[in-house]
């Protein structure tokens, strides 16, 4: 996932998709995950075309990131919203990728708790048929915040995010895409979140995080009012140098039989990106081997 281009490649423009591709073809990877906001995602000649060129390079595109927002107190507005999904989704087809992330929405001070679950889960339900007729399945994350959001993401907390899974009946077209770091954003145990989401884990982004200048005190003082970003204190650093325990982490995903696809989720700075790509990849490969992940 080129967190560290998007700005790049979909705000500055100055770095084309197929460059990213032709970039990424350097590192030490299976696939690439492909952004909602790269610019022509929704025409489906382009998506081809990606899907060719990636393919091509002995890779394929798994996973699709985009960012919905359910929580929007005007049920037009959420229907819109959901609507937004479908050509969405052709698009992942397009692309040949199995997984197309959403999101709860925002945490708007104007939003219940009953309210923004209950939203989340309607527009959710209202996706599966279109996702099953492309063959797509929903991957719901423990997220944050999306970059273009005013506000944190609604389902950010673990009791949120686990209730808003929950709702969701069992079904081959949708599961989760597990992040350890942002759990810890949350102020959450990233261990007792994915026990408690193990069995609807399908994907995951791998990423860490370190504190400068910070702890997970200040971090979860700050959060209490948190409504525009990422702590300042919290870093995003080369997989296996942070925070997160990745033997445990594998372990557990491997007493599930987890065999899906572990993206890897860099740091927002291009000047890095890439080398804490290839350096993450080398740590991943390594232990994915260790715990028979592949």
């Amino acid at each position: 996932m080129p967190k560290c281009f998007l700005e790049t490649i979909c705000v500055e423009r100055t770095m084309t998709v197929d460059q990213w591709i032709d970039l990424s073809a350097g590192l030490d990877l299976d696939g690439q995950e492909f952004y909602y906001g790269f610019p022509g995602i929704t025409d489906l000649v382009t998506c081809e075309r990606y899907r060719q060129r990636v393919e091509a390079q002995g890779r394929t595109i798994p996973m699709f990131c985009c960012a919905p927002d359910f929580t929007r107190p005007d049920a037009a507005e959420r229907k819109a919203e959901a609507e937004k999904q479908k050509p969405l989704l052709r698009a992942a087809a397009a692309l040949g990728a199995k997984y197309q992330r959403v999101l709860s929405g925002q945490w708007r001070p104007n939003v219940s708790r009953a309210d923004g679950l209950r939203w989340a889960k309607e527009c959710i339900l209202d996706l599966l048929p279109a996702a099953e007729a492309n063959g797509v399945t929903l991957i719901i994350e423990n997220h944050y915040k999306d970059t273009l959001w005013q506000f944190p993401e609604f389902a950010q907390r673990m009791d949120l995010f686990v209730e808003l899974v929950e709702s969701i009946p069992p079904t081959p077209w949708f599961g989760v895409n597990y992040d350890p770091s942002n759990a810890i954003i949350a102020g959450d145990d990233p261990i007792a979140v994915l026990e408690a989401v193990k069995h609807r884990v399908v994907t995951m982004h791998a990423s860490d995080r370190y504190f400068e200048g910070g702890s997970i005190e200040d971090l979860r003082k700050q959060d209490v009012n948190a409504t525009t970003g990422y702590a300042p204190f919290l870093k995003h650093g080369v997989i296996g140098r942070g925070l997160n325990d990745y033997d445990r982490i594998f372990s557990i995903l491997k007493s599930v039989g987890f065999r899906g696809w572990i993206s890897i989720e860099d740091g927002p700075d291009p000047a890095t990106g890439y080398q804490d790509i290839a350096d993450s990849t080398v740590f991943l490969r390594a232990k994915m081997r260790e715990h028979g992940l592949v």
